[in-house]
This record gives C-alpha cells, sequence and structure tokens, in this order.
C-alpha cells in the first residue's frame, strides 16, 4: 500500500491494453474563454437525464417558475431531480425526442423564458465543516447532480457510498477528439473544482487523491497544480495521451494500477472517481446553493465560424447552439452528439442538450466521412489488438449478428465501454459498436421480461397460496360447534361423576342410578342438539300442500270446462250430418224401389216369374233398409237428447247407423244389377244353382252376425267409462272400417248369388216346357 502511494506520488502510471491514437482536433476550440449564450426562445428539459428512475412532476403546465425551481422531486432508488434552467412559464409538459441514438420520446418540461432570469431563494452553506455526511449527500441530491462525463450516474449515489474508498480519482483526461469542456473548465475555474474535491474528501475520506489529466493539456495542469499547492492529498497526474484513456476502468488502471473485476464496480476495489464537471457543480451547489442547470459543452466543427466552449442552460435546443456560433450547414449536413469516436448523429437539432452532453460536433465530409458499405471480415485482429477491455470483438460481432445472447454473456459483452477503437481500426468498415449496443439492449429487455415472468410466478404461487389460506378458513368457519352445555348439565355431569367416584366400591343399584342420570343427561343433549339442527318446519309444510291442491283443484275445473264446450260444438254437428246422411241414403233407396217394378212392367210376359222374385228382393232390401233409416234417425235423436257427458256415445251410434245405411244403399244396388242381369243371362245346371243359393245363404248369415256383433261391440263401448275414452274411438274406428269392408265383400257375394239363382230359374223355366210336353 505505501509503495504504492509512493509510486503514485513519484508520477508512476501503468499502461492498459489497446488503444489508439486519432486526430486531436482540440485546437479549434480551445483558444477562446467560455462564453454565455442569450436565453432561448424555448427550453426542452426532459425528466430523464440520469441513470435511474424519473423524478415525480410536481409542476403544471401554465405554471410561472423562477430559476432554479425545481421541477421534479426523488420518487425511487437513483432519482435526482429536475430543475428550471430560467424564470419563465410552463407553456408544455409532453412527449419529446430524447438525447439518445434511438431518439425515443421522453416526457419533457418546455419552458418559455420571461428574459428576467430570476433565481428562486438559495440557500448556500458558509461553513461546510459543520455539516456531516448525510446533510452533504442530501445537498448533492437534492441539487440534482450526476455524473457530467459519460453516463450520468448519479452522484449522491457515489457520495453516499459505504465501501471504504481507499482512492479518489478524478477524469480531467477527456480523451475525445473536439471535445475541450473540461480543458477550459480546468484552466479557468480550477478554484471550484479543487473545492468540490474537497468536500468529497470529507464525505469519503480516502487516502489518496490523484487528478489525471493528459498530457496535452499543459494549462488545465497548471492550473490545478496552482490551486491544489494547499493540499498535499491531491496529486496531480500527468498520463499519456492515447484513447480512450478517459475509460473509467482504463484510468484506475494508469493511476493505481488496479483492475475492476468483470461486472464489478471501481467500489469494489476501494476506488471512486468524478469528472471534474460533476465536482464543479458539487462546489456551486453547497457553497452557492446552486443546482445543476447549467453546464459547459464545445460546439466545433469544419461548418462552425466560432467555434469554441459555451455555458449552456439545460434544455437549450441544439439548433440555438449552432446558430450562435455561426453555423453552416452543407449537404447532407450530420450533427453529432458528443464525440467522433462515441458520439450519435441527432435526428433533429430540435433535441434539447442534458446534463451528460458536453459537445456538439458539426463536421464536414472532410472531417467526418460517411461510412463505406460494410464489407466481409479478413480476420486481421486489429480490433482485438486495439481493444482496451480485453475482449474479442470480432468474435462478438458474430454472436450479436447471430443473437446469441448467452454466448455474448460469457465473452464479457458487458465488459465493453463502447469507445469505438474497434471499429476506427476496422479495414472492412464494420460498424462494430452498433451491434454490440443493439445487442446489449436486446439482453437487457430480455432480462426485464424474465423478470417479470418470474415476479408473476411469484404473484401467482403467492395469490394460490392465499386463496387456499381462504377456503381452509370458510370450511372451518361454516363447520358447526358442538352444543355448549348449559351450566345447569355440566353441574350434574360433575354431581354424577362425583357420586361414581365415591361410591365406587357401593352396590349395583348406586352404579345403575349414576348410569341412568349419565343417559339421561345424554339423551337431553341429543334432543337439543336435533332439535338446534333439525328445526320443526310443519305449519310451512301444510301451508305448501294447502295451496298445491288448491291449484289442482282450479286446475281441473278449468280443463273440464274447456271439454265440454268444445265436445258440444263436435258432437252437435256430427249427429246433426250423420242424421242428413241417413236420411239420404233411404230417400235413394225408395227411388230405385220405384223404378225396380216399372223395369220389370216393360219386361216381356215370359219373364213374369222372374220380375216377381226380382220385386220380392226388392221388396226386401227396401224394407230392410228402412229399418236400418228408422234405427238410425232414432238414435240421431236420442244423441240428441243424450246428456253433455254421452255425446261421445252418440258419435259412435251415428258412425254404425252410417255404415248400415252405405251397405243397405250397396245391397239395393247389388240387388236391381241382379235383376237385370237374371233376364239376360244363360240357362245353367240346377246343382249349381242350389248349391249357389246355399253359399249366398251362408254369406247373408255371416253378414248379419257381423252386423250384430258390431252392435254389440258399439253397446259395450257406451259402457265404457271416461277414462277409456280414447281406446273406444279407436275400437269404432277399426269396427267401421271392418265394416266397409265386410258390406263390400256382402255386396261381391250377393251379386254371385244372384247370377246363381237366375241360372238356376232359367234351367226351370226350360224343363217345365219339356215336361208338358211328355205328359
Amino acid at each position: 500500500m505505501e509503495k504504492l502511494i509512493e509510486q503514485i506520488k513519484q508520477g508512476k502510471v501503468w499502461p492498459f491494453p489497446g488503444g489508439v491514437h486519432p486526430p486531436q482536433q482540440k485546437s479549434l476550440s480551445n483558444t477562446h474563454a467560455i462564453m454565455r449564450l442569450p436565453l432561448p426562445d424555448k427550453l426542452v428539459v426532459p425528466l430523464k437525464q440520469h441513470i435511474g428512475a424519473n423524478g415525480k412532476l410536481i409542476v403544471a403546465k401554465g405554471e410561472q417558475v423562477l430559476k432554479g425551481q425545481a421541477l421534479t422531486e426523488p420518487a425511487a432508488n437513483w432519482s435526482v431531480p429536475i430543475h428550471a434552467p430560467t424564470s419563465g412559464a410552463i407553456t408544455d409538459i409532453c412527449l419529446m425526442p430524447s438525447a439518445h441514438p434511438s431518439a425515443l420520446p421522453e416526457l419533457s418540461v418546455i419552458i418559455t423564458p420571461d428574459g428576467e432570469d430570476t433565481w428562486c431563494k438559495l440557500s448556500p452553506v458558509n461553513d461546510v465543516t459543520k455539516l456531516d455526511h448525510d446533510q452533504l449527500v442530501e445537498i448533492i441530491h437534492q441539487s440534482g447532480i450526476s455524473g457530467m462525463g459519460g453516463a450520468g450516474f448519479p452522484a449522491y449515489v457515489k457520495a453516499d457510498s459505504r465501501k471504504p474508498i481507499e482512492y479518489l480519482l478524478v477524469n480531467a483526461v477527456e480523451c475525445e477528439p473536439y471535445i475541450t469542456a473540461d480543458d477550459l473548465l480546468m484552466r479557468e475555474h480550477a478554484e471550484g473544482i479543487i473545492r468540490g474535491i474537497e468536500l468529497m474528501q470529507q464525505i469519503l475520506t480516502p487516502t489518496l487523491t490523484i487528478v489525471g489529466i493528459e498530457d496535452n493539456k499543459p494549462e488545465a495542469i497548471a492550473a490545478m497544480q496552482n490551486a491544489a499547492a494547499h493540499n498535499d492529498q491531491i496529486i496531480i497526474q500527468t498520463v499519456p495521451t492515447i484513447y480512450p484513456s478517459g475509460g473509467e476502468k482504463q484510468l484506475i488502471k494508469l493511476l493505481t494500477n488496479k483492475e475492476v473485476p468483470s461486472g464489478g464496480i471501481p467500489a469494489d476495489i476501494g476506488v471512486l472517481m468524478h469528472n471534474v464537471g460533476t465536482l464543479f457543480a458539487i462546489n456551486q451547489a453547497v457553497y452557492e446553493g446552486k443546482p445543476l442547470i447549467e453546464r459547459v459543452i464545445t460546439v466545433t466543427g469544419n461548418t462552425i465560424h466560432k467555434p469554441g466552449n459555451v455555458w449552456a442552460l439545460i434544455g437549450t435546443e441544439v439548433k440555438h447552439l449552432l446558430d450562435c456560433q455561426g453555423f453552416s450547414p452543407i449537404p447532407q449536413q450530420c450533427v453529432v452528439m458528443g464525440g467522433p469516436m462515441m458520439g450519435f448523429t441527432l435526428p433533429t437539432v430540435r433535441i434539447g442538450v442534458i446534463k451528460t452532453t458536453n459537445c456538439i460536433l458539426a463536421p464536414d465530409h472532410h472531417e467526418l466521412a460517411e461510412p463505406g458499405a460494410e464489407k466481409a471480415c479478413i480476420r486481421c485482429s486489429a480490433c482485438a489488438d486495439a481493444c482496451p477491455a480485453s475482449l474479442l470483438p470480432q468474435q462478438l460481432q458474430w454472436f450479436a449478428k447471430s443473437k446469441e445472447y448467452d454466448k455474448l454473456k460469457d465473452y464479457n459483452l458487458f465488459d465493453c465501454i463502447e469507445c469505438g477503437a474497434c471499429a476506427y481500426v476496422c479495414p472492412s468498415e464494420i460498424p462494430l459498436v452498433q451491434y454490440y449496443r443493439v445487442a446489449k439492449v436486446e439482453i437487457k429487455e430480455q432480462q426485464a421480461e424474465q423478470i417479470k415472468a418470474e415476479r408473476a410466478r411469484e404473484r401467482f404461487e403467492a395469490r394460490k397460496e392465499r386463496l387456499e389460506r381462504e377456503k381452509k378458513a370458510r370450511q372451518n368457519r361454516h363447520k358447526r360447534k358442538p352444543a355448549r352445555k348449559s351450566a345447569d348439565e355440566k353441574q350434574k355431569v360433575t354431581d354424577a361423576l362425583a357420586r361414581v367416584k365415591k361410591d365406587s366400591s357401593g352396590d349395583k343399584d348406586d352404579k345403575s342410578a349414576v348410569a341412568a342420570a349419565i343417559a339421561r343427561a345424554k339423551a337431553k343433549k341429543k334432543n337439543t342438539e336435533a332439535a338446534e339442527l333439525e328445526p320443526d318446519n310443519s305449519e310451512v309444510v301444510a301451508e305448501r300442500a294447502a295451496r298445491k291442491e288448491k291449484a289442482r283443484q282450479y286446475k281441473a275445473q278449468k280443463q273440464a270446462q274447456q271439454s265440454e264446450t268444445q265436445t258440444d260444438k263436435v258432437d252437435d254437428k256430427k249427429s246433426a250430418v250423420a242424421a242428413a246422411i241417413a236420411r239420404a241414403k233411404a230417400k235413394k233407396a225408395a227411388k230405385e224401389t220405384e223404378v225396380t217394378p216399372e223395369q220389370h212392367s216393360e219386361a216381356p210376359a215370359a219373364d213374369d216369374k222372374k220380375a216377381a222374385v226380382a220385386e220380392a228382393i226388392a221388396r226386401a232390401k227396401a224394407k230392410k233398409a228402412a229399418k236400418e233409416t228408422e234405427a238410425a234417425t232414432e238414435q240421431s235423436s236420442q244423441t240428441d237428447e243424450a246428456p253433455a257427458a254421452d255425446d261421445k256415445k252418440a258419435a259412435v251410434a251415428a258412425a254404425i247407423a252410417r255404415a248400415k245405411a252405405k251397405k243397405a244403399a250397396k245391397e239395393t244396388e247389388a240387388a236391381t244389377e241382379q235383376s237385370s242381369q237374371t233376364d239376360e243371362a244363360p240357362a245353367a245346371d240346377d246343382k249349381k244353382a242350389a248349391v249357389a243359393e246355399a253359399i249366398a245363404r251362408a254369406k247373408a248369415k255371416k253378414a248379419a252376425k257381423e252386423t250384430e256383433a258390431a252392435t254389440e261391440q258399439s253397446s259395450q263401448t257406451d259402457e265404457a267409462s271416461a277414462a277409456d275414452d280414447k281406446k273406444a274411438a279407436k275400437e269404432i274406428e277399426a269396427t267401421t272400417e271392418q265394416s266397409s269392408q265386410t258390406d263390400e265383400a256382402s255386396a261381391a257375394d250377393d251379386k254371385k248369388a244372384a247370377v246363381a239363382r237366375a241360372i238356376a230359374r232359367a234351367k226351370a223355366k226350360k224343363n217345365q216346357p219339356e215336361g208338358s210336353d211328355k205328359s
């Protein structure tokens, strides 16, 4: 330790691997003093200007603010506030393009200056020795100071380091070409920077403080040495001019010969580093009470007529800076925020500068030529030789193109400081740094998604456990607790047990009495529990049964009324139709009977016997039809007089009557046809005639029996109960169909019989003349 400090005090430096020597181009802007610019027309102040969370907005649109007034307040870890750069009105709070390679929109406060530049109330500290560690850290925090040399790490986080710090390093190297902001700041404000260093010494109590400055800044080195002459704990160390000696890990290696482990931070090895601009802002915050609202920015390039360094308010648009310095753009002009090695091209000049902006470069095509087309890697290893982090740039580029994120992690992608040395020396003009930036963003997004998924899984499991607990709690809550024993019951049981114990040696009767008492107590308890568990619902059940019975009676009454009304209408109509049909049949039969004698009177005298037979048959048929008609009429009248309950029986009788009338009509027609055919029939054998007559008589007898059976079935149907109405109707339909079929069969048989009788009479007539001749 002592040996290392001795070597440092002797001015020894330790080289780091890699590095390049690009043209410096610093003389363009370091020959003039820092200038102050007029107030811009508007200021665009982004809420996020540092690593960490945004602050909570505490102002609103249309509000008037003073210079130095807080616009946000810290709301989370690594959150620092932002302040109004000048007095004026807040005209809008909206999304604006960010000062980032992606230019993604960030919430910004737009302020229109009022031109008065009125400060808010400031609280400077005259005697810092009276402030303790926490008070100094809080001042740094509320002043909104973050790292002004690179990533924008919150300064209060570094100041509040809980790890012991041996070396406080001050980065004044400024190795990037074109940039001279720190150089001019050290020349003009060395005393303020040293006061800032001493404040950090008071907070961190390091063993040694080392200020590293490149040897191409002799005036800044002299100014810092003079300002630090009174403090022997501050060493001004000159380092060789090589890019990127201003990198955090590279400068630690140069000044202390220590290396920060992969994935670690300088505090892990007892080192803490600040930029000279950050220390000057700390000095102003403590001694003057001013928050961080402005910084020195280098405006340079061949298209700038007055290149130099200016004090720029945070939020000033890049266009305002360029216009104040005499900007003459060329075709396809590009404007870079930062230096040519680590800076990025702005998509528009309407972007406001932020706390980490140290340079605005407006080069022509000779200074910064357009990159050529990317060519294939020739494996020259120039990128690996130039890498100051000892990485394998070409291998990382392969993995980045193929999105092999696990291999990128294995090859320590996040140790890359994106200095651009590899791309600067690449003969194939491969934009290696761009590949690394994209891969880093994708890996961070992937990690964020994994964290979200893990948190979601944890929330799901916690919710599941909570639901299980609530379910068990509900089940336990709904379980019936055993009925509590009354005091009397408990006393009885206690007394009984006492008696049992006391008289355990007594006779069996005493034991029986005790057992009986216990049994009674148990029975009483059981009855009590049963009464509690089974309430008496008899009254409710009775009322429900009465309501149901009343509803059934009302429904049955209503259905009966509807059925009576419908039956009366339908059956009356059917009865009238049946009577009309019967009368028509009878009238038709009478007419046919009248026609038949006329036909026979016109017949020749030789056929008198045949005519007599036909007339006799016709008269018999007519008489039978008349009787059936009377019966049908009588049934119809009976049906009309029947009560409503017998309407269905009347319909059955009417159907039977119609069947009988139809049969009689067919028989009358058959008889008439027989008589006409008899006159024309030829002679036949007597024996055959007798047989035919016998067959006819059998057929007629069979038809009579079937008619009687139908009538008997009809009477049985009349006596059937109302519950069998449907079945009776089906039987009546079957009977009617059978009757019609029988009528058709009888008609056919009667016709055959009539033919046979005619043949027999013809033979008999023929035989009579023969007998007379013989006599």
